[in-house]
């Protein structure tokens, strides 16, 4: 019995460990952030961190944004057609897709293909001690390697969450005026009437939060794997598994908080 409190405590006692060590990077991390943006010197190195983490996401936020948007569409025409209301499908499937479902799963597909990638890079230079050269160089390889990193996930996932958002709308709008026959002038009316410039801005304030998070917990996780391809692995698995959680976590709470700032401000909106 004691040794299985000792155990869970031992457990404790080390995450409580890694917590604390991860909010030390990040918030070394974000105090290199202003340097960053004013050095031209530093721009070359964010310029291939642009491209990676934004260019070669583009086919996935196609593909995501496209499916996504035929399956909301799909599914909010059957119901809506039951009640006569089909009219106003673009409302569900636009509203869904800029305020949650696009944020959220944008960010699930920048974890999986960013995060890991990004994991992945960092963990193998820290196993093969190429961090401990840079740092015996004189060079910080927090402000070297990962503020360009964290930099392009924060500035380009709210980009990446609009393409997707587009592909999403678009694909909407196919299922709904050619295969469902609802008339697109009521279609695109009722769709900009309900869809307001505030639901972007909370689409674009949570896509931030999630980029950023993405790219502190994946340096991180790089900077902190254990030895061996095994320990890379297991640090792409866990920067993943982590950086999901995370977004979960954090657009409840966010939600919650600009909910409560739009009826602070502007009242109720109904739905419909």
């Amino acid at each position: 019995m004691m040794s299985i409190f000792a155990a869970i405590g031992a457990q404790t006692i080390h995450s409580m460990d890694a917590f604390g060590q991860f909010w030390r990077f990040a918030g070394k991390t974000l105090a290199l952030l202003p340097m960053t943006s004013m050095r031209r010197g530093d721009w070359r190195r964010l310029m291939p961190q642009f491209y990676r983490v934004g260019v070669r996401s583009v086919p996935v936020m196609t593909i995501t944004g496209v499916f996504v948007g035929l399956v909301l569409a799909a599914q909010a025409a059957a119901q809506l057609k039951a009640a006569g209301l089909e009219e106003r499908m673009g409302v569900l499937v636009n509203l869904s897709l800029v305020s949650e479902l696009g944020p959220v799963l944008a960010g699930v597909m920048l974890a999986g293909r960013v995060g890991g990638a990004l994991t992945a890079e960092l963990g193998t230079m820290n196993v093969t001690e190429q961090l401990d050269a840079l740092r015996v160089m004189g060079t910080d390889p927090v402000r070297y390697l990962v503020v360009p990193r964290v930099v392009a996930c924060i500035v380009l996932a709210p980009l990446l969450t609009l393409y997707c958002d587009l592909f999403g709308a678009l694909s909407g709008w196919f299922v709904a005026v050619q295969l469902e026959a609802i008339p697109s002038e009521p279609y695109a009316f009722y769709t900009a009437d309900a869809v307001q410039a505030w639901d972007l801005f909370a689409g674009l304030a949570k896509s931030m939060v999630f980029g950023g998070a993405i790219g502190l917990i994946s340096c991180y996780k790089g900077f902190h794997c254990k030895a061996g391809a095994e320990g890379v692995g297991r640090a792409c698995t866990s920067a993943f598994v982590t950086s999901f959680i995370v977004i979960l976590i954090s657009d409840f709470y966010m939600l919650r908080a600009l909910q409560d700032i739009y009826v602070s401000i502007w009242g109720f909106k109904p739905l419909l």
